[in-house]
């Protein structure tokens, strides 16, 4: 493969991520800074996006590639790797909102490299296929996005940073890309081992992180239906690929 259509692959999979994600953080900065009832709709519904991917798309992968024990230590490496960073990025404990969009993005970030080897590997196959995928995983990030500025600006973030910030939680996508078009596909123990990081990751953010904030908020009502409407929303985006 040449160099040229490296740098496509590169291309097609950080595109894919970055307005993904960058849309749904312009789409949420445009509006209203979201406080109260709208907040904790916002979190929950994060939180329900987030459970469709891990339990529908990431889960479901990592078992058929290489069964449960893999998929298993996976998760539990992913689920303890965020609270040893916490102390990383919060040393002088900054507000639980803006800790709460951060960490999200990390989660964002940590499923959006192996959808990228997902893509790399597609493109191989065929450009169709490629693009295809690209197209399906850049619909499904828009809401990831949107979750990720939603407590950001309520934290006090600017409009611009937050944006910024959504963006860049999409280039590992890129970099997934990279990886997938220089190797066609990792192992399945390796990938299996990835998927399953993304999804303990996503899963601490969302029991940890997304659904206490979303309930301290004391909007129970809100915050059921931005769980379901999350749920029904990313399962209705992943069908799509």
């Amino acid at each position: 493969m040449g160099m040229w259509e490296l740098a496509r692959i590169v291309f097609l999979g950080t595109m894919a991520g970055v307005l993904g994600t960058g849309a749904g953080g312009i789409l949420l900065g445009l509006g209203r800074i979201p406080q109260g009832a709208e907040l904790s709709f916002h979190l929950a519904f994060s939180s329900g996006v987030m459970l469709a991917v891990v339990f529908h798309d990431l889960l479901p992968e990592a078992l058929a590639l290489r069964g449960p024990g893999v998929t298993f230590a996976g998760v539990v490496l992913g689920t303890a790797a965020l609270p040893l960073l916490k102390p990383l990025f919060f040393p002088t404990g900054r507000g639980s909102l803006i800790q709460t969009g951060l960490f999200l993005g990390l989660g964002i970030a940590a499923h959006n490299f192996p959808e990228g080897l997902v893509i790399g590997a597609g493109y191989l196959a065929s450009q169709e296929l490629g693009f295809s995928l690209a197209l399906a995983l850049c619909l499904h990030n828009i809401p990831e996005g949107m979750a990720m500025a939603a407590p950001l600006l309520a934290g006090g973030v600017g409009r611009t940073s937050a944006v910024l910030l959504t963006i860049a939680a999409g280039l590992p996508m890129g970099l997934g890309a990279l990886a997938g078009g220089l190797f066609g596909q990792l192992t399945p123990t390796t990938l299996a081992g990835t998927l399953g990081f993304a999804a303990g990751a996503m899963l601490f953010l969302v029991f940890h992180e997304l659904l206490p904030e979303a309930n301290c908020l004391d909007f129970p009502l809100a915050a059921t239906l931005g769980a379901i409407f999350g749920v029904m929303l990313g399962l209705g985006l992943l069908v799509i690929h």
